[in-house]
């Protein structure tokens, strides 16, 4: 059945809420472009399941709990009308680094080592502690929470300092948190769509790493299609697909990726529902290859 009338859900109540807001309005202008009926509402606040029926088709640009922890894909598919982007199980495989790195690893995916704590309250602020051992030798680590995106309370850490710093500067210290070593070379990220890979993007940023200030405010942050020999695009290809059949995830999704001076790379997170603001990584990778954003949107309604 050709889909004709769509519902954005944006907004939501995260951490992640304003840039919700900016990919759902984008959305929702490039539906309209596209001739298709289409109403935005700010989830979960201007929404009901009542007025929906399993002729419509929900585009989901909720980033966050709301949209990626599978909380609303599992009501959506109980109720039978059709989304954009992966299942639930997809998105609680994804949503908490913790399971996510759990499950790379048991799948011999790489990805950086972690230690995984329940709040930051049990942190030694002592780096020589010997609660950190199992992730030596490490120059820097980074401290995110398991369950939260763009960057929110992602801090990077070298010294004593900077660990009671990121401590007392965090927006809600009483939840999981993941500390992960760095690895020092090239940020990337890979968006899939239909199961296939685009274009890798190498992410070039005067902040010390891709936080939330490198992602939506700075305009000198820059985004390249990432040089590589034809090795290590085949090797990069099988690890994000793989990581795609391991999740379970379909339609278009993004896989963040670290790799090392020795060519290696590494798993950092999987995105179900990546950004699509002005600022976002995937529009601009499917631009390299000449897809529009109105095409790309088009192109996710229909993924499979």
């Amino acid at each position: 059945m050709a889909i004709k009338k769509i519902t954005v859900l944006y907004g939501g109540e995260s951490s992640e809420r304003e840039v919700s807001l900016e990919s759902g309005k984008h959305i929702f202008q490039s539906l309209e472009d596209l001739g298709y009926e289409v109403q935005l509402i700010d989830y979960p606040e201007h929404f009901s399941f009542q007025n929906l029926t399993k002729e419509d088709f929900i585009f989901i640009a909720l980033h966050g709990k709301d949209g990626e922890s599978g909380e609303l894909q599992k009501l959506l598919q109980q109720k039978g009308i059709p989304f954009s982007g992966s299942n639930f199980q997809a998105c609680a495989n994804t949503w908490n680094k913790n399971t996510c790195k759990e499950l790379l690893k048991e799948n011999k995916i790489p990805t950086p080592r972690w230690i995984s704590i329940s709040s930051l309250l049990e942190i030694e602020k002592n780096l020589d502690d010997a609660f950190f051992d199992q992730l030596r030798p490490f120059k820097e680590l980074f401290l995110k929470p398991a369950e939260d995106g763009s960057s929110i309370d992602v801090f990077k850490i070298s010294n004593n300092q900077e660990l009671e710093s990121a401590i007392s500067d965090c927006i809600n210290p009483r939840r999981q948190f993941i500390l992960e070593e760095s690895i020092d070379f090239r940020e990337l990220t890979v968006p899939i769509l239909h199961g296939r890979c685009l274009p890798a993007v190498e992410i070039n940023t005067s902040e010390s790493f891709y936080n939330f200030n490198a992602k939506y405010v700075n305009e000198d942050t820059q985004l390249s299609e990432l040089m590589l020999s034809k090795d290590e695009k085949n090797k990069l290809k099988q690890i994000c697909l793989k990581t795609l059949d391991v999740m379970g995830c379909k339609g278009w999704l993004r896989v963040d990726l670290l790799q090392d001076r020795n060519s290696n790379f590494f798993v950092l997170e999987v995105n179900t529902v990546p950004g699509m603001t002005s600022h976002s990584l995937f529009p601009k990778s499917a631009e390299s290859i000449g897809l529009s954003y109105n095409d790309l949107v088009q192109e996710i309604i229909h993924a499979k």
